[in-house]
């Protein structure tokens, strides 16, 4: 069944899943700003994997503080590194210093992503966020994706506006996609998109009637993504208590 958010054991819901999907996506990066934009989810990535096997990752509390702790959700840090003013976040983002996870409204194969309108944009249907932050960290850092609902409307053939750069246009590195049903790169030909995993309880051919394009990888034996290992359902325990993350991926 595309898309639901059964049990994959009696103790791991698919936000489980999701979440260790996204902290994977932090792997090996070192003394970086890692930053989840948007839910919990990617809030949560960002400090399970420094709590976990990226020990030496920059976290902040979400608008201007250094976490020298690293504090569940909604609860302030006890023990603060320093203070990080927008003109030093723009700093790091300028200079590589950052890996940010970011949502889009639309992504296609090459990972360019639109968060600015639907439809043409001299006169669109909707208008969005606009280009934000996106062109900077898509230019200069590791950037990855969080998609909740993996669907057509997202994975669209083309997007509608370029907000964030892929991989034919001058990204730097695009990292991991991770939705509610899968795990892709930008490992295909030409840098285009492909299918890594598919969460437990999901199929491929589930994720390639919810993508708008040809998925690379998809006509291969994929592997099941990885679910969460006692250490990190512990500590997802003592940091969203209150079980925030299935807002996102309802359980």
């Amino acid at each position: 069944m595309s898309g639901s958010a059964e049990t994959t054991t009696a103790t791991t819901t698919r936000a489980d899943v999701c979440v260790v999907a996204c902290a994977e996506a932090f792997r090996g990066d070192g003394e970086i700003l890692a930053a989840g934009i948007g839910g919990p989810v990617t809030v949560l990535a960002a400090r399970l994997a420094r709590l976990t096997f990226e020990p030496d990752l920059l976290t902040s509390d979400g608008v201007c503080l250094l976490t020298g702790d690293v504090p569940a959700l909604g609860a302030a840090p006890e023990v603060v590194e320093g203070w990080l003013p927008f003109r030093d976040h723009l700093w790091l983002v300028l200079n590589g210093r950052r890996h940010v996870m970011l949502g889009a409204s639309q992504i296609d194969r090459y990972g360019n992503t639109n968060i600015s309108c639907v439809g043409d944009w001299a006169r669109p249907k909707a208008q969005l966020l606009g280009v934000r932050g996106a062109p900077g960290n898509t230019r200069c850092d590791p950037t990855s994706y969080w998609i909740p609902r993996h669907g057509r409307r997202v994975f669209v053939p083309e997007v509608d506006m370029v907000s964030g750069v892929g991989t034919d246009r001058g990204a730097y590195e695009l990292r991991r996609v991770v939705t509610n049903l899968a795990v892709l790169d930008f490992s295909g030909p030409g840098g285009t998109m492909r299918l890594v995993s598919v969460h437990p309880g999901v199929s491929v051919a589930d994720v390639v009637a919810a993508t708008g394009f040809e998925l690379s990888g998809a006509d291969g034996d994929v592997p099941r993504t990885r679910e969460p290992a006692a250490e990190e359902l512990r500590v997802l325990g003592r940091l969203d208590p209150g079980r925030l993350r299935e807002r996102e991926v309802p359980a």
